[in-house]
Order: C-alpha cells, then sequence, then structure tokens
C-alpha cells in the first residue's frame, strides 16, 4: 500500500534559497500530477545576497535544470572563477591559491604531494602551485573550457562562477515561473500550525489569504520564520571556532579587467573578500564584534576596496551554526534559516543546492515516515560538521599573533576530527576523505600547505625512487601546464565572445 502523494508544496521565502528550491521542484510538476508549488516572497523584504562566489558544484545543479550555461552568465553577469587567493593568513605577507582541481597527477597510485614533498626534503622549494593549471590560470588572469578529452592537459581544469546573487534569483523564478511555480506577492503576518503542533497548517498573508500546504520549505533567511519562530528549533553556536558574527558589504565599480578567482584577505579581526562580476566587483569584510566595533570595521572595508563604490555599505549580523533538524515534521529549512558557516570558502549556495537535492532523493509520500526526516537531518548535519572544520582551518593554522583576533584563533580549542585531520598530515601528509565529503583531498592539501603546515615525512613507498628521476617527472609536468596556459586567452576576451552582459 502507498500512501497518499504530496498535493502542494509552499515555499517561503525568495532569493536565491527559495528560488534554486522553486527551479529545481518544478522538475516534479507534470501533465500527470496535480501537485502545486506556490512560493511566497514580497519585495518589500530584501535578500542578504553574500553568496556571489561558488564552487564547482552548481554546474550539477544548472546541468540538472537543463540551464544554458552563456545565456545564464549573461544574465546574472557571472565571471568565472577558478580558485580562491588568501593573503595574509598564516603570516602577513602569504599569498597562496585554493585552486579548483587537483595539483599535478598522481602515479604509482601515490598522490602526487608525496612526490613534491619529495623534492622538497631534497631542497627544491618550488610552490606547489606550479604543478596547478587552475592555479597558473588564476595567477595569468587567462580562462579557457576544460577539455573533454581526458588525454588533453586542459581536461584538468575545474571551475566555478562569480554572480549577482540577485540576478540569479531572478533569472531562477523566470524558469520556475514558466514550469508552473506560482508565486505570491506579499507578507506572512501568521503562521498556523498543525493540529498536533508538529508541523506548520498554513501560512495567512497581510491580505488575509491563507496559503495550506502539505510540505513547507523555509527559505525567509536568518529570520526563520517557519523553522526558529514557528516550531522552535534550536540552533547550533558553532561561534567558538568561528568568532565572526558581523559583516559589511559594499559594491564598487571595477578596476580593470576582472579576474577569474576570489581574493580573501585577512584582516585585524576576520577577513575581506573581493568577487569580480562583470559589471562591478562585490567586496565584504566579515568580522568579530567581540575584537573590532562597526565603524572600524566599515574603515577596513573601505580601506580595501580598489574602485569607487557603488552603494553604501549593508550590514549583516549571523551567528554561524546549523539547526538541531532541518526537517522538522512537515517543515524544511533550506538556506540562511537552515544555518550559516562564513562564506570564506563560498559554500552558502551549494547548502542550498546540498538541501534541495537531498530532499528530492528522499521525497516522501504525505504521511512522511520519521526515517526520511531522520536520514535527511543526519545528512545535512554531518555536511555541516565537515565544511565546518574545513573552514576552521583557515583561522586555526595561523602563525599569526599580531591582533588578539588571531591569538584566539591560533590558540582555540579545535573540534577533534579537525585536530585529527591536521595532526595526521602533519605527521604522515596523509588526507583521507570520509562519507563523501564536499572539500577531498586535493582542497585540503592546498589549504594546509598554503597555511604552512608541512609534513614531517612523506610516503615511504617513494622514498627509493631517484631523486632525479622525480625531478624529472614533475619539471614535465610544471614545463606543460606553463605552456598550456600561455596559450589560453585572456578571461576578458573569452567573457567578451562567450556570455558578454547585455549582448
Amino acid at each position: 500500500m502507498t500512501a497518499p502523494s504530496i498535493g502542494s508544496i509552499v515555499i517561503v521565502g525568495g532569493g536565491s534559497a527559495g528560488w534554486m528550491t522553486a527551479a529545481a521542484l518544478s522538475s516534479l510538476i507534470d501533465e500527470r500530477s496535480a501537485m502545486t508549488i506556490t512560493l511566497v516572497e514580497s519585495e518589500a523584504i530584501g535578500s542578504v545576497g553574500v553568496g556571489e562566489a561558488t564552487i564547482p558544484d552548481i554546474l550539477a545543479f544548472n546541468q540538472m535544470l537543463g540551464i544554458d550555461e552563456a545565456e545564464f552568465m549573461r544574465a546574472t553577469e557571472a565571471t568565472f572563477k577558478l580558485g580562491i587567493e588568501f593573503i595574509d593568513w598564516a603570516r602577513p605577507g602569504d599569498r597562496y591559491i585554493h585552486p579548483f582541481g587537483q595539483h599535478g597527477v598522481d602515479m604509482e597510485g601515490v598522490d602526487f604531494h608525496h612526490y613534491w614533498l619529495r623534492l622538497r626534503a631534497d631542497g627544491v622549494e618550488t610552490p606547489i602551485e606550479t604543478y596547478s593549471l587552475s592555479a597558473l590560470a588564476a595567477r595569468a588572469g587567462r580562462f579557457t573550457a576544460p577539455h573533454p578529452d581526458p588525454r588533453s592537459i586542459l581536461s584538468h581544469l575545474r571551475y566555478a562562477y562569480h554572480f549577482d546573487a540577485a540576478l540569479y534569483a531572478r533569472y531562477l523564478r523566470r524558469y520556475a515561473e514558466a514550469r508552473g511555480v506560482t508565486r505570491v506577492e506579499g507578507i506572512v503576518t501568521q503562521v498556523d500550525r498543525t493540529a498536533s503542533g508538529e508541523g506548520i497548517a498554513a501560512v495567512v498573508m497581510a491580505s488575509g489569504e491563507r496559503i495550506t500546504g502539505d510540505i513547507f520549505f523555509d527559505c525567509t533567511g536568518f529570520r526563520a520564520l517557519l523553522i526558529g519562530e514557528t516550531l522552535d528549533v534550536a540552533y547550533t553556536d558553532w561561534s567558538a571556532w568561528l568568532p565572526c558574527d558581523s559583516a559589511l558589504a559594499m559594491p564598487s565599480a571595477p578596476v580593470g579587467p576582472p579576474l577569474p578567482y576570489t581574493r580573501s584577505t585577512a584582516q585585524p579581526a576576520g577577513w575581506q573578500w573581493r568577487i569580480p562580476t562583470q559589471r562591478r566587483t562585490g567586496n565584504g569584510h566579515i568580522y568579530s564584534r567581540h575584537f573590532m566595533d562597526d565603524d572600524t570595521a566599515e574603515a577596513v572595508l573601505r580601506a580595501g576596496v580598489d574602485g569607487a563604490p557603488l552603494a553604501e555599505p549593508r550590514q549583516i549580523r549571523f551567528t554561524a551554526g546549523h539547526r538541531r533538524r532541518f526537517w522538522s515534521g512537515n517543515c524544511v529549512a533550506i538556506g540562511l534559516s537552515a544555518g550559516f558557516l562564513e562564506p570564506l570558502e563560498s559554500t552558502s549556495l551549494y547548502f542550498i543546492q546540498e538541501g534541495i537535492s537531498r530532499f528530492i532523493s528522499l521525497f516522501p509520500t504525505k504521511d512522511m515516515p520519521d526515517i526520511l526526516r531522520t536520514e535527511y537531518n543526519r545528512h545535512m548535519n554531518v555536511e555541516f560538521e565537515q565544511v565546518r572544520d574545513f573552514i576552521v582551518l583557515h583561522y586555526a593554522a595561523t602563525e599569526r599573533d599580531d591582533t588578539p583576533f588571531w591569538r584566539y584563533c591560533r590558540t582555540m580549542d579545535l573540534p577533534d576530527t579537525l585536530r585529527h585531520k591536521i595532526e595526521l598530515f602533519r605527521e604522515t601528509g596523509r588526507v583521507f576523505r570520509y562519507n563523501d565529503e564536499l572539500f577531498a583531498r586535493p582542497s585540503w592539501v592546498a589549504v594546509l600547505l598554503g597555511q604552512r603546515i608541512m609534513p614531517r615525512r612523506y610516503d615511504p613507498v617513494i622514498a627509493t625512487l631517484p631523486v632525479g628521476d622525480v625531478a624529472h617527472s614533475l619539471r614535465s609536468m610544471a614545463h606543460a601546464m606553463a605552456d598550456a596556459v600561455q596559450r589560453l586567452p585572456t578571461h576578458a576576451d573569452y567573457l567578451a565572445h562567450y556570455c558578454a552582459a547585455g549582448r
């Protein structure tokens, strides 16, 4: 026996979270289905919109929707992103890139970075970025699409996007509405719980309209109107590990051609981002109010902006962490209502994407068996914890002691899972991926080495290899990559021919 199917879905809140949810769920609407999807939002309520930089997983989401890349990039004024540059994180003056894709090529079943460590032990201290096609192209300001032939060196390129998050939401709204999603304009003034009190029965609009549904998605941002205010699902606070709790965001006019990477510069009590889109540069300063006041934070932001400001700074307050349950009763929290880990590694839109994808993979019948909620919550909890560890790594693995903020970060207690990964790498150079976690070995290696955590030894399997043979292999790789990058078009030229905004 099969329980009745879900008949109505209500999404409360727009922005990237709401319209990504609506667009993905619209695939469930067809002529044979009686299911309806309604999105409720108000033009009077703005969105946070800090998620302008992405990671490569966004490509899979757009491809799932059947979105044409060039069209999407024109509509969202997007540029390409090959990685993130970190400045002044381990020590003032340090710079490294966390590139998308891997360093070098693994050989004989041994991870590439062990060969690099082998050479370093013999006094050859070539930066590991020398062996990353994405990092080299980023530094050179060049870009091309990855080659489909795996035998081509250009097949190693991986990329994501920088785009205007508000334009992305607008683009997905058109997509979703064209596929049967109904949008209701207005402000929700009341939320009615089910008779049992465990779920949501309806939302009531200022107009008096009452909108009922079988399942509700809370996309109301930090307010968490449904999951937090109504269902009172508690919040897990991670501010002891991620002490930043405020951000100031401000767009500026571009200065020069857009670079194909995000820039993150450490500041006295946090860090500052720089995200180039086709027509503007997104800037922001994330900081801890325990270590810096708002006026000083604004001064730091303005001092780090290259072009003329296009608007006044916008203040955002947050607490790093997540809901203890992401799916409670018939309510699923997506986006900021589910949790927030600062955008240091551009994961905000990824959590939206993962929350939607996991729900669709567990799509319930109307009776919503508890085991589905349990599995969803287990998965999302693990996702947040694993990304948390990767972000905390940037703060904890620092040698800076020049401000109270950095002294706190370098001495704070760490999650056991992160401490284990750091110690394993420091002692043996090994990194293992657990439970298909988002950031794979190459990402961990890039940040661990970039933050000056240097392994004490390399894989003993290659200890007997003649250092000359290892050096020759790595020189060949570096030469091939450098040569390939020099033949690439500039990022600006590629954009102009492929997806110039307004064309």
